[in-house]
């Protein structure tokens, strides 16, 4: 009997792409750059907003909402390109550049808002709650997603994959599968949206904007099994075959 999966106020989504370049991906590292300006400037932004949402959390045991939205916004701008980029590889539909959640493309990213946080949970959560995830991740994600990251002092996270590391090898193993075949590996993609998903739970508690204690589960596939939608579910690809998700006829890159 399957165990049942408990809610979780993070909810990451994504789409596999119905038709893939084969060869796109040699160059989304050169396409990537803006994104890359572009949210280093968000990611200062996002530890200077969550130092300001310690102590407001401290003093009123809310995270104020427009400080909430925006951090939400940059997990969610992130998540984007990491699922466009080497962190994943799920799509060639270029990131839109908007903190918005964009309805038509295939990444989602979402957290509930919190009416009321603890003020004894946010002194610590952030660094000695989260260190066993810290350490499953750097195994998981070796160099790339997680251990190539960093958590700052004020639940900051840099969501950037870095070289090496066990998600790296396997979207590296993807593209390969994918330049020669056409087809990316449905058992691959679902993996890596799970090491995903997990990395993107834990940015949001150490970043403050849960008390809910990440699940140490891998939950894998492109729907959130541990959560409901807060909004319209993400569009339904076309029927993958057995391989894996793949184009009627397979553009050429």
């Amino acid at each position: 009997m399957t165990e049942p999966r408990t809610s979780y106020p993070v909810r990451v989504d994504a789409a596999p792409e119905p038709s893939a370049s084969r060869g796109l991906w040699l160059v989304k590292w050169l396409l990537l750059i803006p994104h890359v300006v572009v949210l280093f400037f968000l990611w200062v932004a996002f530890c200077v907003v969550s130092v300001i949402a310690f102590f407001a959390i401290l003093i009123t045991a809310r995270y104020p909402r427009p400080l909430f939205d925006f951090n939400v916004g940059v997990l969610r701008w992130t998540w984007r390109v990491n699922y466009y980029g080497y962190a994943a590889l799920g799509t060639d539909r270029y990131p839109p550049f908007t903190l918005s959640e964009v309805a038509g493309y295939p990444a989602h990213l979402e957290v509930a808002y919190p009416e009321r946080l603890s003020r004894g949970l946010v002194l610590v959560k952030w660094w000695l709650l989260a260190l066993p995830h810290f350490i499953v991740l750097s195994i998981l994600a070796g160099g790339g997603l997680w251990a190539g990251s960093r958590v700052s002092g004020d639940g900051g996270w840099n969501a950037g994959a870095g070289a090496g590391g066990l998600v790296t090898l396997l979207v590296v193993i993807a593209a390969i599968v994918l330049l020669f075949t056409g087809r990316y590996p449905q058992s691959l993609y679902d993996f890596v949206l799970g090491i995903n998903r997990w990395a993107l739970r834990v940015a949001a508690y150490t970043g403050l904007m849960t008390d809910e204690y990440p699940p140490f589960r891998l939950d894998q596939g492109g729907t959130d099994p541990a959560t409901t939608p807060n909004g319209p579910p993400p569009p339904t690809p076309a029927t993958p075959s057995a391989g894996g998700h793949q184009a009627p006829a397979p553009a050429a890159g």
